[in-house]
């Protein structure tokens, strides 16, 4: 088992994560392509693989407990964080990953191609523009925006039963104060994500009204 595989396992476990040996896999497999699209594409600040594990791996993994809902959406997915990793763990719902950076989308349908996710949608578009069929149960972001914007830009994606899920580092106090009035938090979380040095939170929040 490599350095990689282990940390992964036991960070895992840490979240509380039953990782099976296909996802264990998946997810390395992701990281390996990341590493070698970076060189190129410039995916992630993360440089260096010997990160990757604890700050794109199992920072993605630290939300898993709250997902519920069949259709996803991981705005402004960059790199594939979270949306890529939900994916995998949740073969069964739907992910869709929406970025307007073409080297970006490029990058996730590599992604979705070679490790065979079929659950998983690739959309490069600015959010704004993105007009679903229907719409989602459930909206992550990480690092996309502040709040305001965050729910500003998604709100014609959702209904008030759909939940935001915003990955913030620091608790954002501030950003909370700015959202849209007709937004409310729902609830928040600190995530201990092993291996990860700082603060890291999650904020879930809701829609009041449909107006």
């Amino acid at each position: 088992m490599s350095q990689h595989a282990v940390e992964l396992a036991q960070g895992a476990k840490q979240l509380g994560v039953a990782l099976t040996e296909q996802q264990q896999e998946k997810l390395l497999g992701y990281m390996a392509l990341l590493n070698k699209w970076n060189k190129a594409y410039n995916l992630t600040a993360v440089r260096d693989p010997n990160e990757m594990v604890s700050r794109h791996l199992l920072d993605s993994l630290s939300i898993v407990s709250f997902i519920d809902g069949q259709r996803w959406l991981d705005v402004g997915s960059g790199g594939g964080m979270p949306g890529v990793m939900l994916a995998i763990m949740f073969p069964e719902r739907e992910f869709t990953l929406l970025d307007s950076n073409g080297k970006k989308t490029r990058f996730l349908t590599q992604v979705k191609n070679e490790l065979g996710l079929g659950n998983l949608q690739v959309v490069n578009s600015r959010v704004e523009a993105f007009e679903p069929g229907q719409p989602f149960d459930g909206i992550t972001s990480r690092a996309f925006a502040s709040l305001a914007d965050f729910t500003h830009l998604t709100r014609h994606l959702g209904t008030t039963q759909t939940r935001w899920l915003a990955m913030k580092g620091v608790y954002p106090d501030e950003e909370l104060a700015a959202m849209p009035v007709d937004f409310e938090l729902e609830s928040s979380a600190q995530l201990q994500v092993p291996g990860c040095v700082g603060s890291r939170h999650l904020l879930i929040l809701r829609r009041m009204n449909q107006g």
